[in-house]
């Protein structure tokens, strides 16, 4: 089974949702803190921040709830490491009615389905939450 680390950080923050935790900490990498980045500038979550725990690079991520309800609840990991997925601009959709968003690694870097839309570019397809 391979392990797949933005699987693992989503997981950790429904997890820790689901239990009305206020931050989670994930063990840092490029790819997870660019995904915490677009996730904190839409609004699902409240920060991301770097810090050091034990000599080692961590995301702390602060968690947003609206009426003590998390922001979002669930996730899909559409592109996997196996498994990759890649979508024209044509082929990205909205996810849940308007009502979640995807992330989408494109050549001018992550950012959510609509936008990627908007720029006019596809990319690989690495989630979906809502």
């Amino acid at each position: 089974m391979h392990s797949d680390p933005i699987a693992d950080m989503l997981n950790r923050m429904t997890t820790a949702a689901a239990v009305k935790k206020e931050t989670v900490e994930v063990p840092f990498s490029n790819v997870k803190y660019g995904v915490a980045k677009v996730l904190e500038r839409v609004g699902f979550i409240k920060s991301v921040r770097l810090q050091k725990r034990k000599g080692r690079n961590v995301i702390e991520i602060q968690l947003r709830y609206k009426d003590s309800f998390p922001i979002f609840t669930s996730f899909k990991r559409v592109s996997k490491p196996g498994q990759r997925m890649y979508a024209s601009t044509k082929k990205i959709k909205g996810i849940r009615g308007g009502f979640g968003i995807g992330i989408v690694s494109t050549s001018k870097g992550l950012m959510t389905n609509q936008e990627a839309r908007k720029e006019g570019i596809g990319g690989e397809l690495i989630c979906e939450l809502w």
